[in-house]
């Protein structure tokens, strides 16, 4: 269990996915450039099982912003995305609406 006060330390934003490609030599990892509204941000997801990189372009995702950042492949990583995990496969989660990018997830 954690407590309140450490969930309010998570910061989790909307962002639109605006650039994915397969990270070279690597079948589960995608570099995704995204929109935060206002700033954009690099980060590197294992989603390349379930998601083609061109599929994802335009959509509006989760992000742990204050994640500190990790170098992946030579990528530094600047987030984490969030996603439901079936069967070790992500499944992302995405508003059912199109929001502003950074809205804050609360």
């Amino acid at each position: 269990m954690i407590t309140y006060e450490d969930f309010q330390k998570l910061d989790i934003k909307i962002a639109t996915i605006l650039e994915a490609e397969l990270i070279p030599e690597t079948t589960k990892l995608l570099k995704l450039k995204l929109d935060l509204g206002e700033e954009i941000r690099i980060l590197v997801a294992g989603i390349a099982e379930t998601y083609k990189p061109e599929d994802l372009i335009g959509k509006q995702i989760p992000i742990l912003t204050n994640l500190e950042p990790k170098t992946i492949k030579g990528i530094e990583s600047n987030g984490m995305i969030l996603a439901i995990d079936v069967n070790n496969k992500a499944i992302l989660l995405n508003p059912d609406t199109t929001v502003p990018n950074g809205s804050k997830i609360r």
